[in-house]
């Protein structure tokens, strides 16, 4: 049983599997499998623009810091592409604007980033598409805390919501094709039966070797 366990597993580590680039292994295969099925269920943008819609016409006054300079400058680009003021002054970033319109930009990017279409984003802002996607979702934390620092809750969680809903699907998918889990359904159920028969081989497999070498557990 651990001889054949064995050579499965050295099995399941070769490329013999299909992927995007050619062939890969059983590991990185089920790996892609999940990442795509998980992307069909994160996709929130839709809700997350007519949630936005209530926004419309509320003002906001913030200044936000950065990491560094170069950060400060590409993400007022952000904001002033989407028609908001954006001052910078050094690392720090003064921020005025309708909440609705900030949203809705960072939407906008963010809709193209999950479909895999980096390339408007990149040459909207002239920088990478990724650091784009990033650069919002960092102005929006800082956006949010300093908000709540205002005690202006509600505008502030606008832009968590964003940033959770919207932006880190959009970043962290960007690459990865999206699927419905119904569509795969049934390689999903042989995976999980195929994991849980695997690991009992395995139990059962080292259970008759001790027991084969005369070793008994006990307590």
């Amino acid at each position: 049983m651990l001889i054949g366990f064995f050579i499965l597993l050295g099995a399941i580590f070769t490329p013999i599997f299909p992927g995007k680039a050619g062939k890969v292994n059983g590991l990185d295969f089920m790996d892609n499998l999940f990442n795509t099925i998980s992307k069909g269920s994160s996709y929130f943008i839709a809700d997350s623009l007519k949630s936005s819609d209530k926004y419309a016409g509320q003002m906001i006054d913030v200044k936000i810091k950065m990491d560094n300079e170069q950060q400060a400058i590409n993400t007022a680009k952000l904001f002033q592409v989407g028609g908001a003021e954006a001052t910078v002054s050094g690392k720090e970033l003064a921020i005025k604007g309708d909440i609705s319109l900030m949203l809705k930009s960072s939407l906008a990017d963010a809709e193209q980033m999950y479909h895999n279409n980096g390339a408007p984003v990149a040459s909207k802002y002239g920088f990478n598409e990724k650091e784009a996607i990033y650069n919002w979702w960092m102005a929006f934390k800082a956006i949010d805390k300093s908000l709540t620092a205002q005690e202006n809750f509600k505008e502030a969680k606008a832009f968590s919501s964003i940033r959770s809903k919207a932006l880190e699907p959009a970043y962290n998918y960007y690459g990865v094709a999206s699927s419905n889990y119904k569509d795969n359904i049934g390689l999903i159920a042989a995976a999980l039966l195929f994991y849980v028969v695997y690991t009992v081989w395995y139990g059962f497999g080292l259970m008759y070797l001790f027991e084969g070498l005369g070793l008994k557990i006990g307590h």
